[in-house]
């Protein structure tokens, strides 16, 4: 007969996402994901597989999280660039407030080979450009970005950009992030 599982496995997960997001996925053993989680390694492997497989649907469940968010706060009704601009200040007060950084972009830094890995970030930021090019777009045509202004291409800069402010942030100079921030937000002017 087979045991009953003594733990819940989204309980697990979560302590798992936020584990590697703390620690990284090479830095993290399997030994931490044992004592992170309180319990054992077979139950773990027989719940999740190996540490990748883990680790492949820790970020999953990170994505779904914060992705939903952002989807959220740029497909709200009504005036389009200030959710833009909120979105892009929040991710600034995050970088600032958070020394984990961004999962997805810890991912693409540390294991830019794994090609499962890969195809989770580019998918993750497919889903950032496509909803701030949706955005932007509204934002053309209700009059509040300038015609001449491609809204594919500002998608892209945004999505590189607040990328790039979370790895700012693992040494963070507000100063500097701030200023980039302001000058990067003329572009939508």
């Amino acid at each position: 007969m087979a045991r009953t599982k003594e733990f819940d496995p989204d309980v697990a997960l979560r302590a798992a996402m936020d584990l590697f997001w703390r620690k990284g996925y090479e830095a993290t053993s399997m030994q931490d994901l044992v004592d992170c989680l309180g319990i054992g390694r077979g139950s773990i492997y027989a719940t999740f597989g190996s540490k990748h497989e883990l680790y492949l649907r820790a970020l999953d469940r990170y994505a779904e999280q914060f992705d939903g968010r952002a989807l959220d706060l740029l497909s709200r009704s009504g005036p389009a660039l200030p959710a833009v601009r909120e979105f892009v200040r929040g991710f600034l007060a995050d970088a600032l407030t958070d020394s984990r950084g961004c999962l997805v972009t810890n991912t693409a830094v540390e294991c830019p080979e794994d090609r499962p890995l890969a195809r989770r970030v580019e998918f993750s930021w497919d889903g950032l450009e496509t909803a701030f090019a949706s955005a932007l777009t509204r934002a053309r045509n209700q009059g509040e970005l300038a015609a001449d202004k491609d809204p594919r291409a500002l998608a892209r800069f945004l999505v590189t950009f607040v990328q790039g402010l979370r790895v700012l942030a693992k040494v963070p100079d507000e100063r500097r992030m701030r200023d980039a921030v302001d000058q990067a937000l003329t572009l939508l002017d």
